[in-house]
């Protein structure tokens, strides 16, 4: 086995490994949020499911990232696959920023949390905290 195929096979295992932090991720979110809904409600079912799943997404797009990283300069350098990397990236990087703006509500470089896989423990924590007694809390 060549170099050049060794590292087309990594690229391949981080393609499916990002895949699987989807289909993982969507079923710990959707699990998180039911949990929360039967001890906490729906509005804080609906914000667990949401904050949940976009960390995995941002997870996602980083295991992705990489895998065509290692495609692009291990396996085919050509300045064609170059600069569609560098597309990709772009787009990537922008959807990232997309994602945790929303689910923040705030820019990355504001605030201390910056990884998808960081997001999602927070979201997890977050939704197994107690709730807050209060009048404006619903159910």
């Amino acid at each position: 086995m060549t170099f050049t195929e060794l590292m087309d096979h990594t690229a391949q295992g981080f393609d499916a490994l990002g895949a699987a932090v989807l289909v993982a991720g969507l079923l710990w979110s959707v699990a998180l949020a039911g949990w929360t809904w039967r001890t906490h409600g729906g509005r804080r079912a609906y914000q667990a499911l949401r904050a949940t799943f976009g960390g995995v997404l941002l997870l996602s797009l980083e295991v992705l990232v990489a895998a065509d990283l290692i495609r692009t300069v291990a396996v085919a350098p050509t300045l064609t696959n170059v600069a569609v990397l560098g597309l990709i990236v772009l787009i990537r990087t922008f959807l990232s920023f997309s994602l945790q703006i929303e689910i923040e509500g705030t820019t990355p470089w504001r605030r201390a949390l910056t990884s998808g896989a960081t997001t999602v423990a927070h979201a997890t924590r977050a939704a197994r905290e107690p709730l807050a007694e209060g009048p404006d809390q619903q159910r």
